[in-house]
């Protein structure tokens, strides 16, 4: 009866820490760049965290 519910929980959980860990490793290959490179790819640091998030 409630396996269905229990699913979508699970799944949705799963879901939410996949984009959780992506946003997570985006930010730490975005840092390790320097200012130099961010800029070649059209970033500042500031604009670290939209970009992680914006995948979300």
């Amino acid at each position: 009866m409630f396996s269905g519910f229990q699913t979508l929980t699970f799944g949705a959980f799963f879901a939410g820490l996949r984009s959780w860990n992506d946003a997570r490793v985006t930010r730490r290959e975005l840092n390790a760049l320097t200012d130099r490179e961010l800029q070649d790819i059209g970033l500042i640091r500031a604009d670290i965290e939209q970009v992680a998030l914006k995948g979300r």
